[in-house]
């Protein structure tokens, strides 16, 4: 413990971000990182709980208390070092992580949460600065196989600490960039693509191999090529060339809006509109781009894909954008006493609503409404809780203008054709059913095939598909060789 008066002495000291003005103005990282000093401030405010809750709110079990006294003291290479026993990207969660940490932080019963986000930031930036991050090659080759499907987080992660244990690990990407939903869910403003560049550069040096624009499918089946897919590789060729096989794709199965006027041109899924300008970034060239520019777009979805959505609208130049949400609006500050340690249900407002947006909350469509094929606005009314459901109110619909309306109320299920393809089986929500304990833990009915992440979980957070990834490494390990040492 630093500065065992700390959280007495200081107050929470927040990162600050870029001007509205000049940060909308492009598609780059606005966060300013914490520096040296106020770093040691906010790690000072850490209690060093006798049981501290922080360690069980994040999802990989981040040692903080530790990597704050390390903070605290000056000792940034040990702090990553620490930091990097628990978390394969803290890059990737220092920038888009909600932080369940902070929720469960003791200080937060009364007071501000330590800033563990930002402090986890500030580590994983200073280490890439000082060149701490290097490639850690294996002791020894294990000659075993591996194949991971889907090299979005849980992916990744899967493949860093298979391969760092001596396996020849080959992750299979259907897209034309390593990265998954980090790459082409996640806008650029809030996570630049250079991180995961960063990190393929690394994991190559240890071994992993990568193929991108490559689909898994039955090639029994007439199975299409995605828009960038290549070619196609056969799930029976995999399971014959490999001794194990890890499904870690992400749940992309948009959950759809099946209303009156549906299928008017302007509609469009979220993860159709945020790839198309992540690619835009990267220097691809598309033919006609979904763009908002001088437009009055919708969002439906009050959630971070909504709020993606928001941001990219702001960027591109609509004239007004609106986010509709079902739910009633939730209290600005949550009942700590009642909550802690838990997540709390409280209104969030981001970056993105605070670059320009209005907020509608208890509002449903009820028809889209178009003239000459083209949405030109929405039908909604008020609904309000009853009883556990949501009921419309009398009295209140109402037309909203609308040139572009984005889905984003969030994801059902894997896309279910790579699952059919090899036969696994699922659960009651459309993923692929398997356990994350015992002897049998990540494996499904198919024998040496894995599973983890959002196909395993379903949609979840970055911080969770890591988690599952470094689990599921492990258990692969301990399938092939009989043992591991790999951390739980």
């Amino acid at each position: 413990m630093g500065k065992v008066t700390g959280f007495m002495e200081f107050e929470r000291v927040k990162e600050d971000y870029l001007p509205v003005a000049q940060r909308v103005k492009n598609y780059k990282e606005f966060v300013l990182t914490l520096d040296n000093d106020e770093a040691k401030i906010q790690s000072a405010r850490c209690m060093d709980c006798g049981t501290p809750f922080c360690n069980n709110g994040c999802p990989v079990n981040n040692i903080i208390p530790d990597f704050n006294d390390l903070v605290y003291n000056g000792d940034w290479k040990n702090a990553i070092e620490v930091l990097h026993s628990t978390n394969n990207f803290p890059e990737f969660t220092g920038r888009i992580c909600p932080a369940p940490c902070e929720a469960a932080c003791t200080l937060n019963v009364n007071d501000d949460a330590v800033g563990i986000k930002s402090i986890e930031h500030a580590i994983i930036d200073k280490a890439w600065s000082e060149g701490w991050v290097k490639p850690q090659l294996p002791a020894h080759k294990s000659g075993k196989r591996v194949a991971i499907v889907g090299s979005g987080p849980a992916g990744l992660a899967a493949a860093q600490q298979l391969a760092r244990v001596g396996h020849a690990v080959t992750v299979f990407e259907k897209n034309d960039r390593v990265g998954g939903l980090l790459r082409y869910g996640i806008p650029d403003f809030k996570m630049e693509k250079t991180h995961i560049d960063r990190r393929v550069e690394q994991m190559k040096q240890e071994g992993v191999e990568f193929k991108t624009s490559v689909l898994v499918a039955n090639i029994d089946e007439s199975v299409k090529l995605t828009n960038w897919s290549k070619e196609k590789i056969d799930t029976k060729t995999l399971l014959k060339d490999f001794d194990a096989v890890v499904l870690t794709g992400g749940s992309e199965q948009s959950r759809d809006l099946p209303v009156p006027g549906r299928e008017l041109e302007g509609i469009h899924f979220a993860m159709e509109f945020l790839p198309q300008q992540n690619k835009v970034n990267s220097g691809d060239k598309l033919k006609d781009q979904l763009r908002a520019d001088g437009k009055h777009v919708i969002v439906i979805g009050g959630g971070d894909t909504g709020s993606d959505c928001v941001g990219t609208s702001n960027r591109h130049g609509a004239l007004s954008v609106t986010q509709f949400e079902v739910m009633p609006e939730p209290p600005v500050t949550e009942n700590r006493p009642m909550v802690w340690p838990y997540w709390p249900m409280k209104l969030r407002t981001s970056s993105s609503h605070e670059e320009g947006c209005e907020r509608l909350f208890a509002i449903s469509t009820k028809e889209f409404i178009g003239k000459g094929g083209k949405v030109t606005g929405l039908k909604t009314v008020h609904v309000e809780l009853k009883d556990g459901k949501l009921t419309e109110v009398a009295g209140t619909e109402e037309i909203h203008n609308a040139d572009m309306v984005l889905l984003a109320m969030g994801f059902t299920n894997p896309v279910a054709s790579i699952l059919d393809a090899f036969g696994v089986d699922k659960d009651a929500r459309g993923n692929i059913k398997a356990s994350t304990e015992g002897s049998q833990a990540y494996m499904t009915n198919v024998p040496k095939v894995f599973a983890a992440g959002d196909m395993r979980r379903g949609q979840s957070l970055v911080v969770w598909a890591i988690r599952e990834g470094r689990q599921a490494a492990r258990a692969v390990d301990e399938f092939l060789m009989g043992s591991t040492n790999l951390p739980r």
